[in-house]
């Protein structure tokens, strides 16, 4: 598990900057006031997204590779950021919907049915904690691969000249 510990460490971090994230969101409204502009801006977290994989894979690269990494060993250390992510993903749910944005669902319903979106039935099928959790579970991976293989391609870097 020592191998695994700067992972780890990237791990909470990247489920703690999502989480902070949402109370941004939500701080600016995007929530409740401004809740039909969420759907747009809630897809800039890509950018720290990116921003904290980087950030990992480059301490990953020179505490545990001396400076130089390989595509494969930035990969491997990528997508174990990725799982331990996919894994915190339900508590990090939790957490901001039942803490950080406890209204959002009910905001996010009245939203899709008053705009013509959804029925009410679709909308609280969608728009809750269970739905959440499980789209967190396949999202993550998802987006943590892809991630994984564009930042890995960037940070790689050889011990030759």
């Amino acid at each position: 598990m020592k191998r695994f510990q700067l992972e780890l460490k990237w791990a909470f971090i990247f489920t703690l900057m999502g989480m902070l994230w949402v109370l941004g969101e939500k701080l600016a409204g995007l929530h409740d006031v401004y809740i039909e502009k969420h759907p747009v801006y809630t897809n800039f977290i890509a950018i720290p997204a990116i921003a904290v994989f980087a950030f990992a894979l480059i301490e990953i690269r020179k505490k545990y590779y001396g400076g130089a990494i390989t595509y494969g060993q930035a990969v491997k250390s990528g997508l174990m950021i990725t799982l331990l992510v996919t894994l915190l993903s339900p508590l990090s749910q939790y957490l901001t919907s039942t803490f950080i944005t406890p209204e959002f669902f009910k905001n996010a319903i009245a939203v899709a049915v008053r705009k013509g979106y959804s029925t009410q039935k679709d909308a609280e099928a969608y728009f809750n904690l269970r739905s959440y959790i499980i789209q967190g579970l396949i999202g993550a991976p998802i987006m943590g691969l892809i991630t994984t293989l564009l930042v890995a391609a960037f940070i790689r870097k050889s011990n030759t000249l």
